[in-house]
């Protein structure tokens, strides 16, 4: 059958392939420590399973905004200033089928045949093949663990060139786990700040997977908050993976862009989910 050269050129998710193998090897007898899928080791909890059953018998179920519906988005913006000290309203916020097409739309808005996206690493996996589908071109940035595995304003500055258009990086790490100080956190910034036309994906989804201290965010230095897109959800912090919802904070005009990328391929997500996820916040 023939397909689309888009499509043989994207590679399959290697996560999902690497579950799919561990379920596979459990279900023939064989003793299996999974450690593909970033999945919390506790439950949803309660209010957040009742709020989801009152929306269902209250026939919560019809179209949202597509960004998600406003007091969700409103109450996510409170978080952001609570938990994070951001200044958001609604109108920052687009509520996404979980963070990874959080992170397609941001991709898909940014960037432009041609462009390059620094991405440090190690890294997860499908940060390359969204850039690919974009027709970017991924510019990888080799980490070590003598740095604990973060990328440095060195490093940033040197791969940087007049293609460059994103950085995509995550705080806490996923795979490594490496959490950036508030100064390391600055020295980037301050890099991508002499370059106006390089924006940040700054993927804190692992955001309360974090065992050495405080979340810094990077949006948190206003002379780059602009260009950052802070993507985070509720599916690591409150064991909600398969509910799939996740968000972005950005700049009005990339939140605009993002709603009208998800506008033609998913719409909102689930509304019951939606519900859910106002409890967690």
């Amino acid at each position: 059958m023939s397909l689309s050269q888009r499509i043989n050129n994207l590679s399959e998710s290697q996560t999902i392939a690497m579950a799919r193998k561990s379920r596979e090897l459990k279900a023939s007898g064989i003793d299996v420590i999974s450690l593909s899928l970033g999945e919390p080791d506790f439950k949803t909890p309660g209010p957040v399973k009742e709020a989801a059953k009152r929306a269902i018998d209250e026939d919560f179920s019809y179209y949202t905004h597509v960004s998600g519906y406003l007091e969700l988005r409103q109450a996510i913006a409170k978080k952001l200033k609570r938990d994070n000290n951001l200044d958001y309203t609604a109108d920052h916020i687009v509520v996404s089928t979980g963070a990874k097409q959080s992170i397609a739309n941001a991709i898909l808005s940014l960037v432009d045949p041609g462009d390059e996206v620094i991405v440090p690493a190690p890294y997860w996996v499908s940060y390359i093949e969204i850039i690919k589908l974009a027709e970017g071109r991924p510019v990888i940035i080799p980490t070590g663990i003598e740095k604990d595995f973060k990328i440095t304003a060195a490093q940033l500055e040197k791969a940087i060139s007049p293609k460059t258009r994103l950085l995509i990086f995550s705080t806490p790490c996923n795979p490594t786990g490496s959490v950036y100080s508030k100064q390391e956190l600055q020295a980037i910034a301050d890099v991508v700040a002499k370059h106006k036309d390089v924006y940040i994906i700054s993927d804190e989804i692992y955001e309360h997977i974090n065992f050495i201290g405080h979340h810094e965010c990077m949006a948190q230095f206003g002379f780059i908050k602009d260009r950052v897109v802070t993507v985070n959800g509720v599916s690591k912090g409150f064991a909600m993976t398969g509910w799939r919802v996740g968000y972005i904070a950005a700049h009005v005009d990339i939140a605009k862009a993002c709603d009208k990328m998800q506008g033609q391929f998913t719409s909102a997500t689930c509304s019951i989910a939606q519900k859910a996820a106002h409890a967690a916040m």
